[in-house]
């Protein structure tokens, strides 16, 4: 691997596009650190330390993770990538909905570039929902729990919104970046500016669990490697249904008689289960922040059994919302009948299934079977955090660098990376990296 990545390196184009995509992720990182005008940063980094110390949870615990801990800094990047995350699902999820999206989708390269555009004004208003909101938080001093000081000295509506609006123009500045190292560096560039973000939040986990004692730090760590590679193998499972075309004449020219395969992956969803689930948890929460209700039975069941994620009820709600996003999700992205005629307008079929309806009803009948562990495997690693909070002494652990979605994205996102590196080097002739 060492061999292969000296390769890599010494490839002119491909070292270029390397320390591109380098660059870019350093630019990303320190917009991160970088403070919104009109903000205390002394007085963020006092409740910062206050919140660690009294172990409260925030309602944007999981935009914080995909800000690399920007948002609760309130940077220029506060909001990180997640406003494209969530205009992408759901340009997605239209697309079933629209007939109009499901034009443009089956048109090709012309229909996909008028998709990205919608993506990108959806996301914009998105960016500009969720930074007034934030920003209403930390003007109410809502953002920080059991935090008197002023987030924002001069609350004029003019500052405010300057601050909105800057906050929504790093959204656009993050796009653009993601968008750049797509097309002149390696990998997918929102996929990778979400690991840097989680990356940047593991040595101060580490630290952390570091300071409960040593033994402790080696069973994490021990227990993290396994979780690891325990999501690497399930990552890379797929069940492959045998796939054979018949011979055609064309002409003069002979086509098909070949044998393939169709791979559909145990985990067909990734992680969009996991963001969804997670999403609606904090939904309650936020609702009633916003709404400046204090007390109540409301309140007081939200705080209990919803934003508490040591709470079985909590654990259970979450898992069963994984599995029922993973079927929807998989219903949608994946249509067997679309397959089934897919294959048989190019003389394709499956061994012992006619072509047609039989073939869309096994293809059906086996990604249901397949999405079922693959449902219960996400929602089993979403959790884990939650059976480490006693071990780490956090109160919520959300951002626990073995497990949950930092843990699925990170290795997702590595193994993508990875594999275009890999498609790179053997274009150029050279050992990839598993020999």
């Amino acid at each position: 691997m060492l061999s292969a990545l000296r390769s890599a390196l010494t490839t002119p184009d491909l070292r270029k596009k390397i320390l591109f995509t380098l660059g870019i992720v350093a630019v990303y990182r320190l917009g991160a650190m970088i403070p919104s005008p009109g903000v205390s940063y002394p007085n963020i980094q006092q409740c910062l330390d206050q919140v660690e110390q009294s172990d409260n949870s925030s309602v944007y615990s999981l935009i914080n993770l995909f800000s690399g801990g920007a948002l609760l800094q309130l940077s220029i990047f506060a909001l990180g990538i997640m406003p494209y995350i969530t205009a992408s699902i759901i340009i997605q999820l239209l697309t079933v909905v629209i007939p109009r999206f499901e034009q443009l989708k089956k048109e090709g390269q012309s229909g996909q570039n008028k998709l990205t555009q919608y993506t990108r004004y959806l996301t914009i208003a998105l960016a500009i929902l969720q930074a007034t909101g934030i920003v209403a938080l930390a003007d109410r001093g809502q953002l920080f729990a059991n935090c008197a000081l002023p987030i924002i000295p001069d609350s004029t509506i003019w500052q405010l919104s300057v601050i909105v609006i800057v906050m929504t123009a790093g959204t656009a500045v993050i796009m653009w970046l993601g968008e750049q190292v797509t097309e002149r560096g390696i990998g997918n560039g929102m996929s990778l500016l979400i690991f840097a973000s989680i990356a940047a939040r593991i040595p101060a986990e580490g630290a952390n669990i570091l300071q409960q004692g040593g033994l402790v730090f080696t069973g994490v760590c021990f227990f993290g490697l396994a979780i690891i590679a325990s999501v690497v193998f399930v990552e890379q499972g797929q069940r492959r249904i045998p796939v054979q075309y018949a011979k055609r004449m064309v002409g003069r020219r002979m086509y098909g008689g070949t044998s393939t395969y169709l791979p559909l992956k145990v985990n067909q969803a990734g992680v969009i289960p996991v963001i969804f689930g997670s999403s609606l948890l904090y939904l309650p929460d936020l609702v009633s922040r916003l709404a400046g209700t204090t007390g109540g039975g409301f309140q007081q069941f939200v705080q209990t059994y919803l934003v508490d994620q040591s709470s079985w009820v909590h654990i259970l709600l979450y898992i069963a919302l994984i599995i029922f996003f993973t079927y929807f999700y998989v219903g949608i992205t994946f249509n067997p009948e679309e397959r089934a005629d897919e294959m048989k307008k190019f003389g394709g079929f499956i061994p012992g299934i006619r072509p047609g309806r039989p073939t869309a009803e096994y293809l059906q009948f086996v990604l249901s079977r397949i999405t079922l562990p693959g449902s219960l495997y996400l929602g089993i690693v979403a959790v884990l955090p939650n059976f480490f909070l006693g071990i780490t002494g956090s109160g919520q652990n959300q951002n626990f660098p073995f497990g949950g979605t930092a843990v699925l994205i990170m290795v997702g996102v590595g193994l993508d990376t990875v594999k275009q590196i890999e498609s790179q080097l053997m274009q150029r002739k050279y050992d990839g990296f598993l020999r």
